[in-house]
């Protein structure tokens, strides 16, 4: 058994809308700064600390976790699981 960080991303399928993101870029075009930056994504993210046997029975474990409380809608996420050793 060990300790592991697993990582949630949270991000908008590609042609959903991305309001956030759309403020933060016509917040930088208003002020006229940073002007090579032409689009901005956002996304949210869980980190969680999990005891598992491996990193990958920690994903699968907090994948389980975020389907069951219904993190996430699958329809218009798209979810990226990432374990590192804590």
């Amino acid at each position: 058994m060990g300790d592991y960080r697993v990582h949630v991303t949270i991000e908008n399928k590609p042609g959903i809308s991305d309001p956030e993101g759309k403020t933060i870029l016509n917040d930088l075009v208003l002020k006229g700064t940073h002007q090579s930056v032409s689009k901005i994504n956002t996304a949210k993210m869980l980190k969680f600390t999990i005891t598992e046997n491996s990193k990958e029975s920690a994903k699968s474990k907090v994948k389980e976790i975020c389907d069951e409380l219904r993190i996430y809608n699958s329809m218009v996420s798209v979810v990226t699981i990432d374990a590192f050793d804590a």
